[in-house]
């Protein structure tokens, strides 16, 4: 008898997961009034959603590539484009010029799929268990897979500029470069000396062209 009263409790529980997913909305545009959350925003009023939520021209105009790497990453992420709340995608375009390259980074909440448009880009990443390397020239029409929260960059091996789409699984990618988060702070130099085993003068000559102190 107990058998026979627990197997529809245990049916119950199974298919419980699957109602609640036929019940969720078609999506949530995010309400970029509010703050951000793990779970992503707060959702906009329906009355206040439009087509406009779910468009973004942003990525048509190149970046501006005049700076210390020689590259721009313009983003199409949630706070650019509210339309991607919660459906575990966004977007980028980068601009590489020539001699331009994009530092060792990760991006801790998402996947990336790089899509060369223009150009040649190399580009690897580095596993997290085995340091191992992975890396590959890409050309017009490639595309090259860099797995969440891996370090891995990219730059324009080639003699014009470089021009790529780049797409997230998630709607806040999240971006950490190596190099700005070790010496473009107020980490104190001797803190910095013993983690990388760089000397004084290697870690003040870094800390000064990006901009850190201590």
């Amino acid at each position: 008898m107990a058998r026979t009263m627990l197997l529809p409790v245990l049916l119950s529980f199974l298919i419980l997961p699957f109602s609640a997913l036929a019940l969720t909305q078609d999506f949530c545009v995010a309400d970029l009034s509010c703050s951000d959350t793990p779970a992503g925003y707060p959702c906009k009023a329906a009355g206040s959603v439009s087509s406009g939520d779910f468009y973004y021209h942003g990525l048509a105009a190149a970046g501006n590539t005049t700076n210390l790497i020689k590259a721009a990453v313009t983003p199409a992420f949630v706070g650019q484009f509210p339309g991607v709340n919660g459906l575990g995608i966004s977007g980028a375009r980068l601009d590489i010029a020539v001699g331009g390259v994009v530092p060792l980074h990760t991006h801790p909440a998402a996947s990336e799929l790089l899509f060369v448009v223009e150009g040649t880009v190399l580009a690897g990443f580095i596993t997290s268990s085995s340091n191992t390397v992975y890396t590959k020239t890409l050309y017009k029409g490639d595309i090259m897979v860099f797995p969440q929260g891996l370090l891995h960059y990219q730059y324009n091996g080639g003699a014009s500029a470089a021009v790529a789409l780049v797409a997230f699984s998630g709607p806040n990618p999240g971006l950490q470069i190596t190099d700005y988060a070790l010496f473009a702070n107020n980490l104190p130099s001797a803190v910095v000396e013993t983690v990388t085993f760089l000397d004084d003068a290697q870690v003040k000559k870094l800390k000064a062209v990006l901009g850190g102190s201590g």
